[in-house]
């Protein structure tokens, strides 16, 4: 039976076992960050400065991939509503 929750476990567990493409420098200034979780979906990340000259290839990569954590999220949760739907 399925619970109720989506747990951090759960979401780590797909981060753990996806893989990752980042590309770094759109425009001078931008990351983007294509996972392709355990199932083959792929979710996309980005991130942004303003002033190119601030660029971290590790800050940009760590912010993209934060953001596709969080859609784990939300397509988890939809996932588990449908279930209980």
């Amino acid at each position: 039976m399925a619970t109720n929750t989506v747990t951090k476990e759960q979401v780590q567990e797909i981060m753990d076992n996806s893989e990752f493409e980042e590309i770094h420098k759109v425009f001078g200034k931008q990351c983007i960050v294509v996972a392709k979780l355990p199932n083959g979906f792929t979710v996309v990340g980005e991130s942004a400065c303003v002033d190119p000259s601030n660029y971290d290839e590790t800050i940009g990569a760590n912010i993209a991939k934060a953001r596709i954590e969080n859609k784990i999220w939300e397509l988890e949760g939809y996932k588990l509503q449908n279930a209980f739907s």
